[in-house]
């Protein structure tokens, strides 16, 4: 329960506002079919296999339990969120228009962060197009945070998110860049 004056609903974001990412600890709840088929039956891994650069085995990276970023967001003092989008199925490209205004868009540079690399084998191995990974997964982002330029700072030393883009004019859609 949230008293309605404090309700993050994303009715205060405008252009100018800056976009910051949460790490994910793994895949969360995304795209698990397109991984398995990838994983186990193009690539022919089994659930023990290790790869380089994954710190678990492949069984092991799937089976990762879920982030829970609340504790680390009850840090951030009341009015500095403008909107929150929690990076689950539909990834980067579904979630976050859920909160934008229809007149702006969320433009995100991908190359502010490392692409974990559970996501770049599945990519690879699958030949999947960068468009449907950041469809399908969270690709290494798990929460989004947007907050006014001015706070945008304070946000990333209580959060130790990353700056992964901005606000810009648009009709409620996300725009990345590579």
């Amino acid at each position: 329960m949230v008293d309605r004056s404090k309700i993050i609903d994303g009715s205060r974001i405008k252009k100018g506002d800056v976009i910051l990412g949460l790490p994910s600890n793994g895949l969360h709840t995304n795209g698990y079919s397109l991984a398995r088929k990838v994983l186990f039956e193009k690539m022919k891994f089994k659930p023990t296999s290790k790869v380089a650069g994954v710190a678990k085995t492949i069984g092991g990276e799937l089976l990762r339990v879920h982030r829970n970023y609340q504790p680390l967001l009850a840090s951030i003092p009341h009015g500095l969120v403008k909107g929150l989008a929690h990076i689950t199925g539909g990834g980067l490209i579904d979630n976050l228009p859920r909160i934008l205004p229809k007149t702006c868009d969320a433009v995100i540079d991908t190359r502010r962060w490392v692409v974990p690399k559970i996501f770049q084998l599945i990519q690879q191995g699958g030949k999947v197009p960068a468009g449907e990974m950041y469809q399908v997964f969270n690709m290494g982002i798990g929460m989004t945070i947007i907050t006014a330029a001015k706070d945008a700072d304070k946000v990333i030393r209580l959060t130790h998110a990353k700056r992964i883009g901005i606000i810009g004019e648009g009709e409620g859609k996300v725009r990345l860049s590579f």
